[in-house]
């Protein structure tokens, strides 16, 4: 499970208020004039109203109408969270617990982050769940941590319904349930957490939680791919690819799948190898093949060691060389491939013993240099 992450600082809401000097800073906000704002929110802050205090923090946090000054938000937000006010507290747990403008101290940040919360503020009851989760300036807890995951994701925290929903994947703090990881995602994945569509695009793929369902799976993929999810990019090449449960389209799976090749998955690096070593949705070369198989093999990806150790034996791309099939076999087989360790014995029978020792020897440099340069 992935830990969770400490949520961003509060900014005021923009929506309706009486009319006043509130009104009219947020108006100025709104507009994107921040020395109007200040002009406001100034004057009524040294007067002691702690909203303005709270908004001037702001200002200085973000530089925005005054030169960014960390120190000088926390004592805004410090004079205004004395006063009860909830997005400065939680603001001040967050300059506590970043350790900007103030020393680092998480027990400070779980002070404020818990007076915040105690007044239903969701930033701050996430971000003390997150505390609880890592054992941050308090002894860990997941149960507690869910507890605010799940009155921070009641109020649509897109960070709290993804992360309560994987405490129920895991079992961690709640028990172990599926169906209610999966409405948690789903909320997530509604807001369009790339994360959580993911998420539900395993469930689907796999049946976890839920009944599976193929072209559900590839449409969740597809939207958290979109975002840049290299596994979702990964997965809906794949699915379309093997064409299980959805309509087969090399073309499609060549797009997805170069887009998480880019992002490096070794995975998908590999499967274009095979699918130009094949001709599948484009010409077949076997020199683009090699290119990819090198790229995956060098990321220690061990089908691709496999596959390299083919188009030495064969001399597809390459000229037949025994030696470097054996090697590339037997870095594969180190994974567990039985069927790699097979097709490394097959090349070792055309090998005399000498040979052989020296291919051994290439294969562990190359271990040696993380399987960088072993061509």
């Amino acid at each position: 499970m992935k830990k969770s992450l400490i949520a961003l600082f509060v900014a005021f809401s923009l929506g309706p208020v009486l009319a006043g000097p509130m009104e009219d800073a947020k108006a100025a906000h709104g507009r994107g004039d921040y020395a109007t704002e200040l002009e406001i929110t100034r004057p009524a802050a040294q007067a002691g109203q702690a909203w303005a205090q709270w908004f001037v923090g702001d200002s200085y946090r973000l530089g925005r109408g005054v030169a960014q000054d960390a120190t000088e938000a926390v004592k805004w937000y410090q004079m205004a969270a004395d006063r009860g006010n909830l997005g400065a507290q939680s603001n001040l747990g967050f300059m506590y617990y970043t350790g900007q403008g103030v020393a680092q101290d998480y027990a400070q940040a779980a002070k404020w982050f818990a007076q915040a919360a105690g007044g239903g503020q969701a930033f701050a009851q996430y971000n003390l769940g997150a505390l609880y989760f890592k054992g941050l300036g308090l002894s860990q807890d997941y149960a507690a941590a869910a507890k605010w995951y799940q009155l921070a994701g009641a109020q649509g925290l897109v960070f709290a319904q993804l992360d309560l929903g994987n405490l129920y994947q895991s079992g961690q703090g709640v028990a172990l349930n599926q169906e209610q990881a999966i409405k948690w995602f789903r909320l997530a994945a509604a807001q369009g957490n790339a994360q959580a569509q993911q998420k539900l695009a395993v469930a689907y793929h796999h049946g976890q939680g839920v009944a599976p369902d193929a072209v559900q799976a590839l449409a969740w993929y597809r939207l958290a791919g979109a975002q840049g999810d290299v596994t979702a990019q990964l997965n809906a090449g794949l699915l379309v690819y093997e064409g299980r449960g959805v309509g087969q389209d090399y073309a499609l799976a060549l797009a997805w799948l170069r887009q998480a090749a880019a992002q490096n998955s070794a995975a998908a690096q590999n499967v274009l190898g095979l699918m130009s070593y094949k001709g599948q949705g484009v010409p077949q070369d076997y020199e683009a093949a090699l290119k990819w198989f090198r790229l995956s093999a060098a990321q220690g990806y061990a089908g691709a060691q496999a596959n390299l150790g083919a188009m030495y034996y064969n001399g597809h791309g390459v000229a037949e060389n025994f030696a470097k099939a054996y090697m590339w076999f037997n870095l594969g087989a180190t994974k567990g491939q039985t069927s790699t360790a097979r097709s490394r014995d097959v090349a070792a029978a055309q090998m005399s013993p000498a040979e052989i020792a020296d291919a051994q020897k290439m294969a562990r440099d190359c271990l040696a240099r993380a399987f960088k340069g072993c061509n």
